[in-house]
């Protein structure tokens, strides 16, 4: 049987920390679907289509290894991509208790709707101060994010 897990994230944009996590989740599962979703709450830097781009244009770049899809969900619930795809487990970077106190209620209804488990996956300690929020305030007042997110983000954002 296939393992197949989904990795969501808002991924605005795609940093160094979640291109570990995904690296990570790639060696574990057959397929591994990054799935772009929109977030509500946060108002969006990046179109949705140009952050989908990024983050193919950022695992290419990285050779990231794995049977990998990159694609985008805004309507239904996450579990009801995951139903769709065949997938059995989500997986989500957790860089601290925040965090963890963020994603666990939701991990437990994930559950309980559709059977879907949540793994949480902590960063390489070296990006887990890192935040695709963090990204867009220091490169709005004109700072150098290259420390922080893949080159081609880097590139994308100075322009």
């Amino acid at each position: 049987m296939k393992r197949i897990a989904v990795v969501p994230g808002s991924f605005d944009p795609i940093t160094l920390g979640h291109l570990d996590v995904i690296s990570r989740a790639a060696g574990l599962f057959d397929e591994l679907h990054v799935l772009v979703v929109h977030n509500p709450d946060k108002s969006a830097l990046l179109p949705i289509a140009q952050r989908v781009s990024l983050i193919e244009k950022s695992l290419a770049d990285a050779a990231v290894p794995g049977n990998i899809v990159v694609t985008s969900w805004s309507m239904g619930l996450l579990v009801d991509y995951c139903t769709d795809v065949g997938a059995s487990v989500l997986v989500k970077g957790i860089r601290s208790q925040v965090d963890v106190a963020y994603e666990t209620p939701m991990a437990i209804v994930n559950r309980n709707l559709a059977s879907v488990e949540t793994i949480f996956m902590l960063p390489d300690p070296a990006h887990a101060h890192v935040s695709s929020s963090l990204v867009r305030q220091v490169a709005a007042l004109g700072g150098d994010v290259s420390p922080y997110v893949p080159p081609v983000v880097a590139n994308y954002l100075v322009r």
